[in-house]
């Protein structure tokens, strides 16, 4: 099985104010403690806009290192755990290129489920004070994932995090995110009603504006 680290627990540091939405809570920051997870993400942390962040499919955003590090390069300054809002900073397990369903052992007792792409916004894009960055972070594609929390727990910088069980379907959050087909949606439908994986529900608009565009 896949093995990593868990490089940094990120919650909000404070609420700032937004032009878009009146208040955010983006600005995630390491903190050097263990941290309770929750069905609906960390305790101690807050999502201010909950039609697009937050709730149990959307619990914890990560990222890793290996991505951050690209972004680094490309935007010639630091990339710090946190700076894109994820609360989970990870070394040597693949985000982006996890599979839709795919189940993490994060330290001694957490158990969390790949559930979809983060969607870039405006919020975003004000954040990184980066022109066109909404395009720039989507075009490239290095979109990280959501999780869901399966089993409560506590972690804390330095875990081991382990992939326990990974989909044969095959379908990745940044494939979906990127090149979604007809097909691709066909198969983790049939998955979903069959009982063998639990899709989010805010992948519903999506599948449904594909297969219109498929038919």
């Amino acid at each position: 099985m896949t093995t990593g680290t868990l490089l940094a627990v990120c919650r909000v540091h404070e609420l700032r104010p937004d032009l878009g939405i009146g208040v955010t809570a983006i600005d995630k920051r390491p903190v050097g403690v263990a941290v309770k997870v929750r069905t609906l993400g960390l305790y101690g942390d807050v999502q201010v806009d909950r039609k697009h962040h937050g709730g149990a499919d959307k619990a914890l955003y990560a990222y890793s290192q290996q991505e951050a590090e690209f972004w680094a390069a490309e935007l010639g300054r630091e990339v710090p755990p946190g700076m894109f809002g994820e609360n989970l900073r990870t070394a040597g397990i693949e985000t982006t290129r996890a599979v839709i369903g795919e189940r993490w052992k994060i330290g001694a007792s957490v158990i969390a489920e790949v559930t979809m792409a983060r969607t870039p916004c405006a919020t975003f894009q004000r954040r990184m004070r980066e022109p066109r960055w909404v395009k720039r972070f989507t075009d490239v594609g290095l979109i990280g994932t959501y999780l869901r929390v399966v089993t409560k727990g506590e972690i804390q910088a330095g875990d081991d995090i382990t992939v326990i069980s990974r989909p044969a379907h095959g379908i990745t959050v940044g494939k979906f995110f990127s090149s979604p087909t007809a097909d691709d949606v066909r198969t983790l439908t049939k998955l979903h009603d069959d009982g063998e994986l639990q899709l989010a529900h805010a992948l519903r608009p999506y599948f449904e504006n594909i297969l219109r565009a498929d038919s």
